[in-house]
């Protein structure tokens, strides 16, 4: 969500409200869940493990806006950049990023 944040703070005068609003668009579930897709084909294998551990993390309840498949997948995304951020790789970091949400 920082990563997020940052990006649509460096793309001009908006709002507060209408920066909220962007971000949530894309740290929800179903937002996560299309990033996934992007990011599976580059994943190293350690990420891809790091993912599917994240991913079948047991779940007790899911969000309204979201089914279980988008959910996992975004828990999934989450524990993976979670991983990568305390390993202190960023440029990795950046460069899924990028492929996420593009420059």
């Amino acid at each position: 969500e920082l990563h997020i944040r940052l990006k649509i703070c460096r793309q001009g005068k908006l709002t507060a409200s209408k920066m909220h609003d962007i971000a949530v668009d894309h740290v929800n579930a179903h937002a996560q869940s299309v990033y996934v897709n992007k990011l599976l084909p580059v994943l190293s294998d350690d990420e891809l493990s790091v993912f599917k551990r994240g991913r079948n993390a047991k779940v007790y309840s899911v969000p309204r806006n979201a089914d279980l498949s988008e959910y996992h997948a975004a828990t999934g995304l989450e524990a993976l950049i979670g991983y990568l951020f305390l390993r202190g790789k960023n440029d990795r970091l950046a460069e899924l990023f990028d492929i996420m949400i593009g420059e």
